[in-house]
């Protein structure tokens, strides 16, 4: 056990049909001196993404029930240490940026990731205008309904989150979508749990983008993160 300050950590990891990224992703995790272990959870890839996953040191399970945010709750309640990390496996976040997330992961119940400067953004990475600016707008409504905290990106998977506080949003959720990562991020807020957002490195992904990556599926889930904003200020929890 190698742990961060005697509290375990474990890295999950929503995957379909990332067997371009999976590996590099896994190791670069893995090699981190605080990650106890990292768990892929195999949304019905059609290719080698289990198989390299495993290979690369994780430990993979399934989700047949298909959709992102089904894959990461599934993670999410597998995940039995202290914090627990969830990001994307396509190697487009940097696993060298954890210790960024540890500076603040005893203070805040949540420390979440943003693509929030531009020098941190590899030139060629999925991060134009549009999900830019899109991102923004979302953001600062939830800002608004929630009185703050600041933020700045509606999505963005990079995100620590301690094991007690874990537990109390996971019954709460309700979406199974891509719009999961703002449900979890408000149900939070619903809790007076305490957030901080920090800037991350994003690269050049490895593979095609299943949502991003077709401005139409993106502007749907921007609609659908708009209304479990809204939902969520508004419902009983």
């Amino acid at each position: 056990m190698r742990m961060y300050k005697n509290k375990t950590v474990s890295v999950v990891m929503p995957a379909f049909n990332e067997e371009q990224g999976i590996g590099t992703t896994v190791r670069g995790f893995l090699n981190q001196q605080e990650v106890d272990k990292v768990i892929v959870v195999d949304n019905n890839s059609r290719d080698k993404t289990a198989l390299i996953a495993k290979k690369a040191g994780a430990c993979v399970i399934k989700e047949n029930t298909h959709g992102y945010g089904h894959a990461c709750i599934k993670g999410l309640k597998e995940a039995d240490t202290d914090y627990v990390v969830l990001v994307e496996s396509d190697d487009s976040f940097d696993p060298e940026d954890l210790p960024k997330f540890f500076a603040y992961c005893e203070e805040f119940d949540l420390v979440k990731g943003a693509r929030s400067n531009k020098f941190m953004i590899e030139e060629d990475a999925d991060w134009g205008w549009f999900l830019k600016w899109g991102n923004w707008f979302i953001s600062l409504l939830m800002q608004v309904l929630y009185d703050g905290p600041s933020m700045v990106e509606a999505g963005g998977t990079y995100r620590i989150i301690k094991k007690k506080s874990l537990r109390k949003i996971l019954p709460l959720l309700s979406r199974t979508d891509s719009a999961f990562l703002p449900d979890m991020v408000t149900i939070a807020l619903r809790l007076n749990l305490s957030i901080v957002e920090i800037p991350v490195r994003y690269r050049t992904r490895r593979g095609v983008s299943k949502i991003t990556g077709n401005r139409l599926k993106a502007f749907v889930t921007g609609l659908n993160m708009i209304k479990v904003i809204i939902t969520n200020r508004i419902k009983k929890v």
